[in-house]
């Protein structure tokens, strides 16, 4: 009877609260799991809606930029055709109205290109403010009118990475996600300007971050889509009008040959950036730095008319050329494959924006008409121009920014069709094994070991102004 009066005791009140806090602790802790999952979706959604913001708003960007730096750098070309001697004041002009921009409206802050978004994403600099919107935007478009020879592609860059840069500070719990919205502007960007949406995405990976998470790529491809369907609907015109039919497997190695000629060609063009840049940096005169600048272009596009801007017009004459080539072209080609690079390294040291891009793309569209039409010319080869032209310019670009996969995909959007892909993937991969065994850097990564002491002297130096 004492056993079943033990048994059928009820528990102490100890025991029982003991139970009830276990449950409540419980419970606490499934709603508080349930919220941090609530908050979690909540700014997934917030992300990726800001990542298709960013990704119209870049487009709109990089495509009214595309349309009015080729509207007008057609009517200044029909202007010099008339009167050849206006190239030897209209670069000027360019350069000066730069710089009064840059000193009256723009923080009187010189522009870094590339630089500035590797230094917001690789160390968390705040180096993409809203204003860098509008320099780069203005800056790229006079650069390129006024006959700077390089392209608009930097500019779009940087422009529409400082959008999502402004984009990931307008929500205070945006801000974590900065790197990621600013790599879907860049990529939305480089999207719109050759609607090509793989090479963007690829861009924003091989460049800038290798970051793996589910959010990042979600945010870097809902802005390549959003980017791509506004360039699609609305924007949309086909850059160069030429076909691509086939190609033969006994060619695959003299493409191998344009794959190292084309890195050979990417060290000469990276390494004439940096020398000019280093140059122009030392002037310590704006004046100097300026009408030097600008006489040289002149005086380089007076004599090779190609040089002039970012050069599609010169790649459209390449592939006119291309239908029936003939060995008298070489030699004038010769010399835009070497000026080239020096006008667009000029350009850039000078003070005008721009980078790489559209002078790789130019430089080997020659470089492969040259290759094609030596080996035809002294060992009837029989080999395909158009073919040579597209692939060489898939690798020189792939040497020059160390970024062969978007390389690949871009020129094959160009071409708008994957009949070369096989050959381009060997020549862009052969050029940048050349060009990193040559130079372990590209113009956007090579930093100046020696020189950081003496180009923080020259910004702290005086300058005269213009």
């Amino acid at each position: 009877m004492k056993k079943t009066a033990k048994l059928n005791k009820k528990p102490s009140a100890g025991v029982s609260f003991e139970c009830r806090g276990r449950f409540l602790l419980n419970q606490n802790t499934t709603m508080d799991f349930n919220s941090y999952k609530v908050k979690k979706s909540r700014r997934v959604v917030a992300v990726v809606v800001a990542a298709a913001v960013t990704g119209i708003l870049s487009a709109l960007v990089a495509d009214t930029l595309k349309v009015i730096t080729e509207h007008y750098e057609e009517a200044f070309l029909e202007n010099l055709q008339r009167n050849r001697y206006l190239i030897f004041i209209i670069p000027l002009i360019g350069l000066t109205t730069i710089h009064l921009l840059r000193y009256f409206l723009f923080h009187n802050k010189a522009n870094k290109g590339i630089k500035e978004v590797l230094d917001t994403i690789n160390k968390n600099a705040h180096t993409l403010p809203a204003y860098k919107i509008p320099s780069h935007y203005f800056n790229g478009l006079l650069t390129v009118i006024f006959g700077g020879s390089t392209g608009i592609e930097v500019s779009t860059v940087v422009s529409t990475a400082a959008i999502g840069a402004l984009s990931s500070r307008k929500v205070s719990y945006l801000r974590k996600y900065r790197t990621d919205l600013v790599c879907a502007g860049l990529a939305a960007g480089v999207t719109a300007l050759f609607n090509a949406p793989v090479a963007g995405f690829l861009f924003a990976f091989e460049v800038f971050t290798r970051r793996k998470s589910k959010l990042h790529t979600a945010a870097v491809v809902t802005a390549v889509l959003s980017s791509y369907l506004i360039t699609r609907f609305f924007f949309y015109k086909q850059v160069f009008h030429f076909s691509v039919t086939n190609w033969r497997t006994e060619a695959l190695p003299y493409m191998v040959l344009l794959g190292v000629l084309a890195g050979l060609n990417s060290v000469y063009l990276t390494k004439c950036v940096l020398f000019c840049k280093k140059f122009f940096g030392s002037l310590q005169n704006d004046y100097a730095r300026i009408i030097g600048g600008s006489l040289l272009i002149s005086t380089m596009i007076f004599f090779v008319p190609n040089l002039y801007g970012e050069g599609y017009d010169g790649i459209k004459h390449v592939f006119q050329h291309a239908d029936a080539p003939s060995l008298a072209i070489i030699l004038p080609m010769l010399a835009v494959l070497l000026l080239k690079p020096v006008a667009t390294s000029v350009t850039l040291g000078a003070g005008g924006d721009g980078g790489v891009f559209a002078p790789s793309l130019f430089i080997g569209a020659f470089l492969g008409l040259i290759v094609c039409v030596v080996l035809n010319h002294f060992f009837g080869l029989g080999l395909i121009p158009v073919n040579f032209v597209l692939i060489g310019m898939a690798a020189v670009l792939s040497g020059s920014i160390h970024a062969p996969f978007t390389s690949i995909f871009l020129v094959c959007a160009l071409a708008d069709n994957y009949v070369l892909f096989i050959p381009i993937v060997v020549a862009s991969l052969v050029s940048k094994w050349v060009a990193a065994a040559i130079f372990p850097y590209s113009v956007y990564t090579y930093q100046a070991k020696h020189a950081s002491g003496a180009l923080a002297q020259v910004a702290s130096a005086p300058r005269s102004r213009p």
